[in-house]
């Protein structure tokens, strides 16, 4: 097998891993994950927040703003949480979820847990 072909494989399954969480919004990508180098800039501190912010479906918190990043926690579907950089959205992979296909990401803070949510599942 092709390394490309088994970096797509390895997508694939992790996707298929995630849509077992049961209920969670599990986004498709729609194209290949964003470059290492195009997220290295991306922000990752939570000082101004837009709070209180609930999901409108449970939406995986990630390493990434990619749909193939590592799912470090889950924001639940109503809870509240907080939308970090006063609400500002990234670019990142692109993906389809909760309806619509975006490449907007937010970065996001519940429970504790800080990473990248997906900007269609959010208020």
């Amino acid at each position: 097998m092709k390394p490309k072909s088994l970096s797509i494989a390895a997508a694939a399954a992790a996707l298929a891993c995630a849509t077992l969480t049961g209920g969670t919004a599990v986004a498709q990508p729609a194209a290949a994950p964003a470059s290492a180098s195009a997220t290295a800039a991306l922000p990752t501190d939570c000082s101004h927040v837009l709070s209180p912010i609930k999901p409108k479906e449970s939406v995986n918190i990630r390493t990434k703003p990619t749909a193939a990043s590592t799912a470090i926690g889950v924001w639940p579907k109503g809870k509240s949480g907080a939308v970090c950089n006063d609400g500002n959205t990234y670019k990142g992979a692109k993906y389809t979820a909760c309806g619509k296909t975006s490449d907007q990401w937010y970065y996001a803070s519940y429970n504790s847990r800080k990473g990248w949510v997906l900007k269609t599942c959010v208020y």
